[in-house]
């Protein structure tokens, strides 16, 4: 199944699933569906799947929205748009998080970011290292605990964005960095179990550059906005996917990744040795808390683009996941003045 989460200005918040080129919009059924996190734990506490929760709703009464009025709108625009496909009412009860060196073309990127001075025959950078680790342990046999992969964190709900929203450039950032990835949606039911709704289209911004100076502030570096969907599928094996990303600047493409592949033929960790090592931690799995984690990526744009501007269009795609996601890049004024901390 194919959800959505969306606003219409004269209706509010709502969810719905695609049927061909319509939204069928089921809040228009059951009010009170306003977030398909919501949905989940109703359908849960029923000891029903989500889909099958949804199915036994369905009605012909239910209202159609044109998908494409949505796809087209922005954030404000008075025919609607798209939100992100899972939230939590209180944004601080989510965590958006991410592993990185996960994906078989990986390493050479980061490698490139960090590869030191000394070329002496027999060293190897950290990443080498970290990548080299995965490829021994991050697919144990079922049942066994795997080598744990590097793994950071992006913010609360706060950082984030949906389809054709902005991607900000911070002030004290030097540039913005696309990844192309594939995000595992969560909620943590009553009794403490993470559960996976299924997965979404991922940019997971960061900033190349800072990470670049010394890995060091790779944790510095991944905390920026971020964005998700349009879409969230319910159905998708994560075993063998395949996409693309490009970048538009006006009406002239200035960068296009070539194939992307991604699921865990074409990775280095299975999907449950992932989520086994996010999920060991007993404050991850709070109840009613919503997860989402970003899977990595083979590819990215970094160093080989020109650095970004306001108003690039970054346009991410995977087979099987729906819609693209589109977002647009938003450089913030520079300004030198330092955060104002009062005494309290």
């Amino acid at each position: 199944m194919r959800l959505v989460q969306f606003q219409l200005p004269e209706k509010g918040r709502r969810i719905g699933y695609i049927d061909g080129g319509d939204v069928i919009d089921l809040t228009s059924v059951k009010a009170e569906w306003t977030r398909i996190y919501n949905v989940f734990l109703d359908a849960r506490r029923g000891g029903k799947t989500l889909d099958a929760h949804i199915d036994e709703t369905l009605t012909e009464t239910a209202n159609r929205v044109l998908y494409r009025q949505l796809l087209a709108g922005r954030p404000g625009d008075a025919s609607g748009w798209i939100l992100p496909p899972l939230d939590h009412p209180d944004p601080a009860h989510s965590t958006v998080s991410g592993t990185g060196l996960t994906h078989l073309g990986s390493m050479e990127a980061r490698d490139q970011m960090h590869t030191i001075a000394d070329t002496n025959e027999g060293t190897k950078t950290d990443s080498q290292k970290m990548f080299e680790m995965g490829l021994k342990g991050g697919k144990p046999s079922p049942g066994k605990r795997g080598i744990q992969p590097e793994w950071f964190y992006k913010g609360n709900g706060t950082v984030l964005r949906g389809h054709n929203d902005f991607l900000d450039i911070p002030d004290f950032s030097e540039d913005g960095g696309e990844e192309p990835e594939i995000v595992g949606c969560y909620v943590i039911d009553d009794d403490g179990v993470p559960c996976r709704l299924g997965f979404t289209v991922g940019n997971e911004w960061a900033d190349h550059p800072m990470e670049r100076v010394n890995y060091l502030w790779l944790a510095l570096s991944k905390m920026r906005v971020c964005a998700v969907g349009p879409e969230l599928v319910t159905d998708e094996s994560f075993t063998d996917v395949r996409g693309s990303c490009r970048i538009v600047r006006e009406s002239a493409e200035i960068y296009h990744s070539g194939d992307l592949l991604t699921g865990e033929a074409h990775m280095s960790h299975t999907l449950a040795n992932l989520e086994d090592h996010h999920f060991k931690y007993p404050h991850f799995r709070v109840p009613g808390d919503v997860h989402l984690h970003y899977f990595g990526t083979m590819k990215l744009s970094y160093p080989d683009r020109p650095t970004y501007e306001t108003g690039d269009k970054i346009e991410i795609r995977f087979d099987g996941m729906g819609a693209p996601l589109v977002n647009y890049v938003r450089q913030i004024p520079v300004s030198d003045t330092p955060v104002r901390v009062e005494q309290g």
